[in-house]
């Protein structure tokens, strides 16, 4: 038995994935039926449930004029029935990728085109990933092929196209490995997906660079690997000696910043250690042990930065050609009472507090 994070829809504990099927009662439907995937309070949501409201998708497309499928999918991301993991995904990638074909000039019925998809994506049931060996985001792409061409199991060269479009979105998915996201499998399969259809049939979608936005709502986000990670910007704060204030904003901006910028400190010159009165103070305060990731270090050493923040020292500010440096003209407080110190801490919080808000605005 594995229980992974991904939260349950009636409790909100984990998930966790049973060794075999078991029989289960729907918390919402209490339809009974096999399945590995419960929540630890023993919670079971069926596909039916869990894709509730897909149906609105159908009237969404018929309206959409974009030829982007990458953009009509976000909206579909952003609607209410859409969790960060579900079987929704097998439905929606293949609506997106028909609608902005059908958009670009490709020759469908589109409500008919949406009804089958609807339909057939309905068949794949959420884990197929994980146990079919077949993410339902990439067979949904097929599905978009053998729709638009009209193939059946008696198709020759229809046949081979939507085998081959499955067989191209499976392949980038597997080349980027788990653990699975509905979201990342469902881009990779869209941009698969725009570019065999301009290859093999001739309808020239648009493509944008897609960066993700659910990577902090994602337990199992796999970070740098995923190709469609948000970079984050670099900010260093500087001094002389890198020894007491730019290492405390270094570790305050870690804690309050990580989701955003990659915080590092840097000096003109360098100290043996950190000051112990700011080492001693940060834990205290906030139980975070700086020695531990922390040390003095050269600005030359560290990567070059988007943002540099002088702490405002008062004979030589480190100067960076080229750069703008911010300067908080903040007093160093080394050899001072633990009331100065204090107060010097609290200063650089509520600056590193301040870009925080600014980034969230």
């Amino acid at each position: 038995m594995k229980e992974v994070k991904e939260e349950c829809m009636i409790c909100k504990a984990p998930l966790e994935y049973l060794n075999e099927d078991i029989e289960m009662e729907c918390e919402l439907c209490h339809k009974k039926e096999k399945s590995k995937t419960r929540c630890v309070n023993g919670h079971y949501v069926c596909n039916e449930c869990h894709i509730q409201g897909v149906d609105s998708l159908i009237g969404m497309c018929m309206n959409e004029e974009s030829k982007n499928p990458a953009l009509i999918l976000d909206k579909m991301m952003r609607m209410p029935f859409c969790h960060i993991h579900g079987p929704e995904h097998h439905i929606m990638v293949g609506m997106a990728l028909l609608t902005a074909y059908r958009n670009a000039g490709g020759d469908i019925d589109l409500k008919n085109a949406l009804t089958e998809m609807n339909s057939r994506g309905r068949s794949v049931p959420g884990g197929a990933c994980g146990f079919w060996g077949a993410c339902g985001a990439g067979i949904s792409a097929g599905m978009f092929v053998s729709i638009a061409t009209g193939s059946t199991p008696l198709d020759r060269e229809n046949f081979a196209l939507s085998h081959k479009m499955t067989a191209s979105a499976l392949t980038a998915i597997g080349d980027v490995g788990g653990p699975r996201c509905c979201k990342r499998d469902s881009y990779l399969s869209i941009l698969q997906a725009v570019d065999f259809v301009n290859e093999n049939l001739g309808i020239q979608m648009e493509q944008p660079e897609i960066q993700c936005v659910y990577s902090n709502l994602n337990n199992q986000c796999i970070g740098r690997r995923c190709p469609f990670f948000k970079k984050k910007k670099k900010i260093a704060f500087i001094c002389v000696h890198n020894s007491c204030r730019s290492q405390i904003a270094e570790a305050l901006g870690k804690k309050y910043l990580s989701d955003t910028y990659e915080c590092y400190s840097a000096g003109t010159e360098t100290k043996p250690q950190i000051n112990q009165d700011a080492v001693r103070l940060m834990k205290q305060e906030y139980g975070i042990d700086m020695e531990k990731q922390q040390y003095s270090k050269l600005i030359q050493d560290i990567p070059e930065a988007d943002i540099y923040v002088s702490m405002g020292c008062n004979v030589a500010c480190p100067d960076i050609p080229g750069k703008k440096i911010m300067n908080w003209g903040l007093d160093d407080p080394t050899g001072q009472l633990d009331e100065v110190f204090l107060g010097v801490i609290r200063q650089i919080e509520d600056n590193i507090r301040k870009i925080a808000q600014n980034i969230e605005r």
